[in-house]
């Protein structure tokens, strides 16, 4: 399970222009649902993103989880983070999970996030979406389940 996590101000994420998720301060998130990708992986996904500590505390260091902070989570689906662009100029996406298995292991990090007590706005799986959001810092990191 790869994520692109950004600290932000504000995020907002439409389909056909209409808004379906939308946090203040908090993560955007974009999750790539990897074919072969566990209960394990979507754990450690929920518990990294629950707890990194990429807010600053009153010393100005990088302390405080988005829960520590009272943020929220946008969470977008986007299986293209599992593309494969080593050959060629056009990317494959054979490592990426089929959708049925992607949007299973999707929701469940939703609901994890949930479980933890944040609050968690989300995206419509399989849909042509725009992503609209304010990287504070800029903050961005990549996380993924397998080390990879």
């Amino acid at each position: 399970m790869r994520s692109v996590v950004q600290r932000v101000t504000r995020a907002v994420v439409r389909v056909d222009g209409r808004v379906v998720g939308e946090v203040g301060h908090g993560l955007a998130v974009l999750l790539g649902v990897a074919a072969g990708d566990s209960a394990d992986d979507v754990r450690w996904t929920a518990d990294k993103l629950a707890q990194l500590r990429i807010f600053e505390d009153p010393a100005g260091k990088m302390n405080l989880s988005v829960r520590d902070v009272g943020g929220a989570v946008l969470l977008v689906s986007q299986f293209t983070l599992l593309g494969d662009a080593r050959k060629g100029n056009r990317p494959g996406f054979t490592g990426a999970a089929p959708p049925e298995e992607a949007n299973a292991r999707y929701e469940e990090v939703a609901g994890m996030l949930r479980a933890r007590g944040l609050p968690v706005a989300t995206g419509v799986f399989r849909a042509h979406m725009e992503v609209e959001l304010v990287n504070d810092g800029p903050v961005t990191l990549i996380l993924d389940s397998r080390g990879e």
